[in-house]
């Protein structure tokens, strides 16, 4: 039987998430694991380590006094805005009390360059709003000794239940077009991939930036073909969406801080976990 590591008290910031209650399964039977949700949810409200929070409306230092984390997961949704001002106090209590932030990133912090994949090291740059968004807590957490955060950048997250595989079976479903994008090369990841590479961050007490993605490189619309494929759909309906004449990357490669190789991937295990 599992023993719980006192050492740690984890609180997972968008917990009720794709991506948050993925982490939270695979941490709360190992730490004193904690959430926070936002919608109203029977499951949730009955679990005395989850929280209600309304990033717009409730102040983090409340849940941050009863928890008393030594970890701190942002898997955070939602106003932009908000999501600044709670990082901006998040970090007050990082140093207060020597406590660390894994911060989920994305890939899209990188969106403006297009000729080469990125690395750790690689200075970012965005046109969009979400990427410039992840960028400003990116720096809010670059001012900080480096003991104090973890920034995980994430390609696109795949998953037999996430919400771009559901995705995908609503348009089956429906008859709609799939959109694809020809001109964009990727890597990608998974759920359970992610949630064991940052149980392993935990464990080693790793810090940096870490870029947890597949170590090789895919077309999205081959990628796409491919999922469809281990879907057991035959002929599925594509738009074609040329955003470029040329091939453009957004994809987030490891140079650095690479993880063991039983903690790395490349796209076809991905398509093996969705094979019906």
């Amino acid at each position: 039987m599992k023993g719980i590591n006192n050492k740690h008290r984890i609180l997972i910031l968008g917990a009720s998430g794709f991506l948050g209650q993925a982490l939270y399964k695979e941490l709360c039977g190992y730490f004193n694991t904690y959430g926070t949700y936002f919608v109203d949810n029977y499951a949730f409200s009955k679990n005395q380590h989850y929280f209600q929070y309304n990033i717009e409306e409730d102040d983090i230092f409340e849940i941050l006094d009863i928890v008393k984390p030594t970890i701190i997961i942002s898997a955070l949704r939602g106003n932009f805005s908000a999501q600044i001002i709670a990082h901006h106090h998040i970090t007050e209590y990082l140093v207060a009390n020597d406590s660390k932030l894994i911060f989920l990133s994305s890939a899209n912090v990188f969106d403006a360059y297009s000729k080469f994949p990125s690395y750790e090291d690689d200075k970012t740059l965005s046109h969009s709003m979400y990427g410039h968004f992840k960028i400003k807590i990116e720096n809010m957490l670059l001012r900080l000794p480096k003991q104090h955060y973890a920034i995980i950048r994430l390609p696109m997250v795949f998953g037999a239940y996430s919400p771009r595989v559901e995705e995908i079976k609503f348009f089956l479903k429906e008859k709609q077009p799939i959109e694809v994008f020809p001109n964009l090369i990727m890597n990608v990841t998974t759920d359970s991939k992610v949630t064991q590479q940052i149980h392993y961050i935990i464990n080693q007490n790793k810090s940096g930036i870490f870029h947890l993605g597949s170590e090789d490189l895919v077309h999205h619309d081959d990628f796409f073909k491919e999922i469809l494929n281990s879907l057991g759909v035959n002929k599925p309906i594509f738009k074609q969406v040329f955003t470029t004449n040329n091939d453009r990357y957004l994809a987030v490669l490891s140079s650095k801080n690479k993880l063991p190789d039983h903690l790395q991937l490349v796209s076809q295990d991905i398509l093996t976990d969705l094979e019906v």
